[in-house]
């Protein structure tokens, strides 16, 4: 298995068409794809962004197709959110495309004029993806690296308490994370016999800890 990086300079069209995404928004980053449907073209990606000046992160319900589902915390202008989306129309349809063993992976980046992304896989199918980039018209690929892959996915749960734990589970498996909410706060709030402020609590704390596995050992 390989990891493939590419770095692309987007053309005139493509940037035209995230303009609305970056009006308020300098770039965004994922920092862990936490769950990626191909056949729903749907995920959900712990992401950092950078605001531009003046803008609130609390102002920004949307980041183009992404719903903010939780502000985790905030430094400045560079806010780390648990954030939900669902590709539609064309970007949809490429989602059948990426599902060919291939596993979108960090780095990512996105800004106004620039992409990063990043895909583990077999040489024959990362070299299909890369010429199907290419024949495109996003844009033009600047930097390209191959290097052996040495993905590991770790339990983060483990990080939990059990009653953190149960209620995240228990948020995921009622469909609180879908698109749209398959079950609202106040109706898990019931199933789980607590509180609606005591399980947002317990969601935040391990979406809290979660966070703090990801991103442990990243520095400035």
């Amino acid at each position: 298995m390989r990891q493939v990086t590419l770095e692309i300079e987007l053309g005139e069209a493509a940037k035209e068409e995230r303009a609305s995404t970056f009006e308020h928004i300098e770039s965004y980053e994922v920092l862990e794809v936490l769950k990626m449907d191909f056949e729903q073209a749907l995920f959900v990606d712990l992401i950092e962004v950078r605001t531009k000046e003046g803008v609130s992160i609390d102002d920004l319900p949307l980041i183009g197709n992404m719903e903010v589902l939780s502000v985790i915390s905030s430094d400045g202008n560079r806010h780390t959110c648990l954030v939900r989306g669902r590709e539609e129309g064309e970007a949809a349809e490429n989602y059948s495309v990426f599902d060919l063993d291939l596993l979108y992976t960090t780095p990512s980046f996105q800004s106004a004029d620039r992409v990063v992304i990043s895909f583990i896989g077999l040489q024959k199918n990362l070299m299909a993806f890369v010429e199907m980039m290419r024949g495109g018209d996003v844009g033009k690929i600047v930097n390209m690296t191959f290097k052996r892959a040495a993905y590991q996915r770790r339990d983060v749960l483990s990080v939990l308490t059990d009653r953190q734990r149960e209620v995240l589970l228990a948020a995921y498996r009622f469909g609180y994370y879908d698109l749209p909410k398959g079950i609202t706060s106040e109706r898990l709030s019931q199933r789980l016999a607590l509180s609606k402020p005591t399980m947002l609590e317990h969601l935040r704390k391990a979406e809290r800890r979660i966070l703090e596995a990801v991103v442990a050992g990243y520095s400035e």
